[in-house]
């Protein structure tokens, strides 16, 4: 399995693998937090009403990621939003590896500065486990969706899963990968 390596993935494997341990006087390189993947989720509402809207979110998503996403269906039944157990209600993919590491890097580098009075990602975002989550208004920040063939814009969940299990170490990692954290 000779792949190519991302920018990114380079520069975590050279440059941040040997300033952590250094930092934080881990004895072995597999102490070193690292991404282990990356979770999008993407909430549609009005798919109770049209489901065609559905297959608009998979079609974007799978353009955004490079990998087609899972329906999410609902779990149970809730009449005030006229929802039915099993029906489609979001979009899901997990990104691992490669992919990852690719989406991370046009994330970070093309497309949050391109989010309107762009000051930062906050940095509360982290849980207790180490994860970072960072919710995106718009799905037209990617270069790949064409606004003029958006029918309704979308906002996402991105949920950055790391191995380590502090905020701490977290934060210094992907920090140091390039996510501009609010001052």
């Amino acid at each position: 399995m000779n792949r190519t390596k991302n920018r990114l993935e380079k520069m975590y494997k050279e440059v941040i693998i040997p300033q952590l341990m250094k930092e934080k006087q881990y004895k072995s390189v597999m102490q070193v937090p690292k991404i282990s993947k990356i979770v999008i989720n993407q909430g549609i509402g009005d798919a109770v009403q049209d489901s065609k809207r559905i297959d608009d979110a998979v079609a974007e998503l799978t353009l955004i990621t490079g990998q087609k996403p899972i329906v999410t269906k609902a779990k149970k039944s809730l009449a005030v939003f006229k929802l039915r157990e099993g029906m489609p209600i979001g979009t899901k993919v997990t990104l691992r590896s490669k992919l990852m590491y690719d989406f991370l890097d046009k994330l970070i580098s093309i497309a949050l500065p391109r989010v309107r009075d762009f000051r930062g990602v906050p940095r509360t975002s982290f849980d207790n486990q180490g994860n970072y989550t960072l919710g995106i208004k718009e799905q037209i920040i990617f270069p790949e969706i064409d606004y003029d063939k958006v029918k309704k814009i979308r906002g996402m969940d991105i949920t950055i899963v790391t191995t380590t299990t502090n905020k701490e170490d977290a934060f210094e990692l992907i920090k140091k990968m390039g996510m501009p954290f609010a001052k």
